[in-house]
């Protein structure tokens, strides 16, 4: 991307894992340094290189981690999923308050299109064969009839989530959900694309097709019908959704094409779901109302729409707007707006305007009280980092009355025009974005524990992690952030006229006709044309010595008097075997006005299941225990020394 440009970290398996990662002391690092430069009068180092030498560091530290974590949630050699099928992704090991112990067809989509784009830039022979169990499992899966309904009408392929050993999940649910098969077709065409480029068309059409041609017959058949959107709240039309139903049935017409097959379905059905997405656009407000075809009294702002960005860039169409890519004036403005909304949070005070601040779902979510996702911080750094790639690539930089308003931030007098590569304009903006992507992995950074360990979520007034543990997508959205930080962009996916928005829309299907795909296994030894050995020198998962104990930090959100003392205690000797004279007391170092926090680090074994609960002990002595349910948790079995639970007065 430019001279300082992190160097790709694909191959991460030579550099050593266990590394030690001083997040919060790095922040600290560098703002004593920027604060002694301030007063000293110091000459030399700019604030933008400290930062970018910070977040360099957090990246080449982090990117073996996340890489070996994500990894540990895919069945069935993974540390964290051996009791899950082969190929199956674990959205998170964490079993209760949340249960995640379940494979999504849209997280385990986009995990696997993050390691199929990692896999075709670099061949790893481990990588390959998670690929292939990954396709076996999605055949499998779409013959399981569940909830949503069954293969033979294409139904049942919007189920959302079925347990890890593959079996339906068959309670309430947000159902159906319909971005599942269209990233499903799109993680698996990739994969299909690379065999033909090296010679092994006969395997994508006969092992990798018919799973792709189901969910692009279910795309051109259902693409029009509401259903719940990636959050699984809203049962509208979605944008995410309906971006990459139509990015699917591109690529599939394409792939149809190398593979001899009939197109026509997807190239008449593909135009209207590009009509139809433009449908979103605000333009009073200058963002993307991300639900519509529903009532929910939100805004529609919502990183749904930064996450549709991202997923759906490619550089060849360099900025148009009809596609949403990053660099798209429209893209940009919903960037500042959906950003912009969330600067309420806690943890956001004191940020000034055109600053990046930690970034949630929508600012109206009550979910765990509505917090900052890891997800959504790193989307909106990436998106950025897409668009910094377009500008460099395109030799210039367009300011529209779209988005002036998120220009402004960097260069407070701009004027609509084009800007060349060679002008101060561009410059003053390329090193403005620069330091503001930067800054929103900053932002992640900071509150990422010492051992880099990526939750759902992190609390919006103290930062500390909360909701899933280790879940899949937060470390997949780490590894696509640095990628394309470090200029290393996905394969382009759209065809010619693939963004030509037709003159009018029309709600036009193609029903789908719908087969059980067989053929999951892969002849051994498919290697890149080049002659990369057949068995890569790497190993799948980064080597490192799995820890004994692990120091788990317990929080518990819970308002006390003065007095009382938070404590816990459960099944185990290190938390007193539910005894209450031994149980272990909690420190209200965190407690604040806002932000009502007990914390303790106690030392558990690795793999260990325990139940717990929080007792308040009055000064007095007399104890007051938590209601019903214990606590269930797990203790982390991987390379980390570290881990946190986050939990509330029940």
């Amino acid at each position: 991307m430019d001279g300082n440009a992190l160097p790709s970290f694909w191959n991460t398996s030579s550099a050593p894992y266990a590394q030690p990662i001083m997040h919060g002391l790095g922040s600290v690092l560098l703002l004593g340094t920027l604060a002694a430069q301030k007063v000293l009068g110091l000459p030399g180092t700019s604030a933008a290189q400290l930062q970018r030498r910070s977040v360099d560091s957090f990246v080449s530290s982090e990117a073996p981690v996340a890489l070996q974590k994500l990894l540990c949630n895919i069945g069935s050699d993974g540390c964290e999923a051996q009791s899950a099928a082969p190929g199956a992704v674990v959205a998170s090991p964490s079993t209760s308050n949340p249960n995640y112990w379940y494979t999504w067809t849209r997280d385990s989509a986009l995990v696997f299109k993050c390691l199929v784009d990692r896999f075709t830039h670099s061949y790893d022979g481990n990588l390959q064969k998670l690929i292939q169990e990954y396709i076996a499992a999605q055949a499998k899966l779409q013959g399981v009839s569940n909830p949503s309904g069954s293969l033979s009408d294409g139904a049942g392929l919007a189920e959302p989530k079925f347990n890890v050993d593959l079996s339906a999940f068959t309670g309430p649910w947000g159902r159906p959900q319909r971005d599942g098969p269209a990233l499903r077709a799109v993680a698996l065409i990739s994969y299909a694309n690379w065999l033909i480029d090296n010679g092994y068309t006969d395997t994508a059409r006969q092992i990798v097709w018919p799973v792709v041609r189901n969910d692009l017959s279910y795309v051109a058949q259902y693409w029009n019908q509401t259903g719940f959107d990636l959050w699984e709240e809203v049962n509208g039309s979605s944008f995410f959704s309906v971006a990459g139903q139509h990015r699917s049935l591109v690529e599939g017409a394409s792939l149809a094409a190398k593979l001899g097959h009939d197109a026509s379905a997807y190239n008449k059905v593909a135009p209207q779901i590009l009509c139809f997405l433009q449908t979103f656009w605000v333009s009073s407000g200058g963002y993307i109302n991300s639900n519509i075809n529903q009532n929910n009294g939100r805004t529609g702002k919502d990183v749904n729409s930064i996450l549709t960005s991202i997923h759906n860039f490619d550089a060849a169409l360099g900025c148009d707007a009809a596609t949403f890519q990053p660099c798209s004036d429209k893209a940009l403005s919903n960037h500042k707006a959906v950003v912009d909304s969330f600067r309420f949070y806690g943890v956001n005070k004191g940020i000034g305007a055109g600053k990046a601040v930690a970034v949630g779902r929508y600012s109206e979510d009550v979910y765990y009280n509505g917090n900052p996702w890891y997800l959504a911080t790193l989307a909106a750094a990436e998106q950025l980092y897409d668009a910094l790639y377009s500008w460099n690539k395109l030799g210039s930089i367009t300011v529209t009355g779209t988005s002036q308003a998120f220009f402004k931030d960097f260069v407070p007098n701009i004027s609509t025009g084009t800007y060349a590569s060679d002008s101060s304009t561009y410059k003053s903006i390329v090193q403005g974005v620069t330091a503001y992507a930067d800054e929103f992995v900053a932002m992640v950074a900071k509150y990422t524990p010492s051992g880099g360990a990526l939750a759902e979520q992190f609390d919006k007034n103290n930062g500390s992690p909360l909701s899933a543990r280790d879940l899949t997508w937060s470390y997949a959205s780490f590894l696509t952030a640095a990628d394309r930080r470090a200029g290393i962009i996905p394969p382009s996916w759209a065809s010619s006229g693939a963004n030509k928005v037709p003159g009018s829309c029309s709600g036009q299907t193609v029903q789908g006709s719908y087969t059980s795909a067989t053929a999951t296994s892969f002849p051994a030894n498919q290697t890149p044309k080049t002659g990369v050995p057949p068995t890569s020198t790497t190993s799948a998962q980064p080597t490192c010595t799995p820890v004994a104990s692990v120091a788990v930090t317990f929080r518990e959100t819970v308002t006390t008097q003065f007095g009382q003392t938070i404590k816990i205690v459960g099944n185990t000797g290190e938390l007193g075997n539910w005894d209450t004279s031994k149980a272990v007391a909690l420190d209200a170092s965190e407690y604040a006005g806002d932000n009502h926090v007990w914390k303790v680090t106690v030392t558990l074994p690795a793999g260990k299941a325990i139940e717990y609960k929080y007792i308040n002990v009055a000064s007095d002595g007399s104890v007051t225990w938590e209601r019903d349910p214990n606590h269930s948790y797990t203790v982390p079995k991987s390379c980390s020394k570290t881990a946190s639970r986050a939990d509330s007065w029940q």
